[in-house]
This record gives structure tokens, sequence and C-alpha cells, in this order.
């Protein structure tokens, strides 16, 4: 049998459980995950390897409308991606209505030659005999190359969506050792840890408002290594609900992200964490790249 590898984009509107489903395929975190939208602002490659095919994914921001130039970037770094692989997966969320998230993304996959599967996450929230109704809806909108409903959460259906994706994978070598999860640098994964982790506990605007740099990785001794963390937010009183109380906040989401962080390293892990302002940060492209955010060139 030849060796078959390719390159898959996952896309969908914000929140629908991209990067959950990633993270289920590939057997560890790589890609932040929250139920708040925008998780994702840059395109993570993942990586499986199986003994007959290497499926390479590209975990996308969610597609939307931009507000800022941050979120002008996220949506080039998505559509820039459909031009670059072999097969694309269109997560939608069975819970919720089609709506003008997936119409506005059905027109940017007009003028695609990739392959498109569509893969309805969520099914575990969702009665079965509304199932083909939600089927139908999108089948009438688009010939896609498959439907698999899948949930991402609990990992139904996700071999079945990997089988799928393998059909129209070319044959080609390996691409990348058979250890390797991902190629982004390990600066970048322990940003995107911390910043899940600030995602979870803040509200509103706060979120949105926050970038993460690592100023220092240093190790302290073979079984110890000392990180400090830059949080980014864009006024004074964001940085205030950020630190909270006493710095209870901030502590916790130290404490939150610590455990996931030594277990990447494998190693214990002091993480020092600093909150400074960055004024209008998301309107800037300089910081959008310094942040690691600079948009791919077409």
């Amino acid at each position: 049998m030849n060796y078959k590898s390719g390159f898959i984009a996952v896309i969908g509107r914000p929140n629908v459980g991209k990067s959950t489903l990633v993270n289920k395929i590939i057997g560890q975190k790589v890609a932040a995950m929250s139920d708040k939208p925008q998780t994702t602002r840059s395109r993570i490659r993942c990586i499986l390897t199986r003994e007959d095919a290497q499926f390479i994914f590209l975990d996308t921001p969610g597609i939307h409308k931009p507000k800022f130039k941050l979120g002008e970037h996220m949506l080039k770094a998505a559509e820039g991606t459909l031009k670059e692989v072999d097969v694309i997966f269109f997560v939608t969320d069975a819970s919720e209505k089609f709506g003008g998230g997936e119409k506005y993304i059905l027109e940017r996959l007009e003028n695609v030659t990739a392959p498109v599967i569509l893969a309805i996450n969520k099914i575990d929230l969702l009665d079965r005999e509304k199932l083909l109704p939600i089927i139908s809806a999108y089948s009438e909108r688009r010939n896609f190359a498959a439907v698999v409903p899948i949930s991402a959460a609990d990992g139904t259906n996700v071999e079945e969506l990997l089988d799928e994706a393998k059909k129209f994978l070319p044959e080609g070598p390996k691409y990348y050792p058979d250890d390797t999860l991902t190629d982004q640098p390990e600066r970048l994964i322990i940003a995107e840890m911390i910043r899940e982790k600030i995602l979870h506990v803040t509200e509103d605007e706060v979120p949105h408002s926050i970038a993460v740099d690592i100023e220092e990785i240093s190790e302290r001794s073979k079984k110890s290594t000392y990180i400090r963390a830059i949080i980014y937010v864009e006024r004074e009183s964001q940085k205030g609900i950020l630190i909270g109380k006493g710095g209870g906040l901030l502590k916790v989401v130290g404490q939150n992200a610590r455990p996931e962080i030594e277990m990447l390293l494998g190693k214990k892990v002091f993480l020092d964490l600093w909150v400074k302002v960055k004024r209008n940060w998301r309107n800037s492209a300089g910081a959008i790249q310094n942040f690691g955010l600079s948009a791919p060139k077409d």
C-alpha cells in the first residue's frame, strides 16, 4: 500500500468546536479551547501520524466579519489556508440553526477546488431524529464530498471523519517524524495555554483584548524551568480586572495553566505572570506581528 500524506484545513465560524476536534484527533491539547468565540488567532498546525497516512491539520481562526486589524488578520489566515490544502473540514454546530455565519463561509467555499467534508459537530447535544433535516439543509446548499455527524467532545464518528479525509489525501512522504504533534514553537504553545486559562476566568471584552508574550524561558535545574509571561491588555481597567483583588484572579490563571505547561515540558515550572497595558494593540499591525500573529503571505 502506498503511503498517503496531506494537509487538512479545519474551518467554521467561531465556537463550533474546531480546536476541540483537532485536540481529540491528536490525542493531546495543542490548540486553545474556550466557550468564547475567536479563541484561535492563528493557524495551528497539528500532525497525526498513522502506519499508512500522515494527516496535517491547520486549525484556523473562526471565520467572521472583522472589526479590528486583528480580526482582519484572523480572516486572512483562515481564508488563505483554503488555497493550500488537500481537504477541508467544514465544522458546524448541530445544536444551532443555519445562519449568516454558515452562509458567509459557504460563499467563500464557492471557488475552492479541494474536497469539502461537512462535519456536523455536537450531535451529543441533539436528538437523533433532528439530525436528518440538518444534513438535508446543508446538502441543498452545496455538494459536499462527504457528510459526517460527529461529537468532538466524546469522539463519536471522529475515526469515520478521518477515513473520509484519507480517501482524498494524495500519495506522499511523511512530512514530520512519527512523534511530532505540532510544528508550533514551544513559546507559542505555552502562550496559548496561558491565554486559554484567561478566557475561562474573564468576561465581556477582556478576553479579546488579551495577548500573551513569553518573555523568558530558562532552566533553573534539570527538574525545573522558569517562565516569565507578559499579559497585554488595552486599558488600565482591564488590567485591574485581570489581576483581580489582591492578585487573586491572576493567581488562578497561573494555577490553572501551570499543570498543562508542566505536562508539556515534562518538569516543574515556576510561572511568573505580569500584566501590562498596550493601548489599542488589536489595531496595530506591528503589535500583531510581535505577538506572533502576523498574517500569512498570499
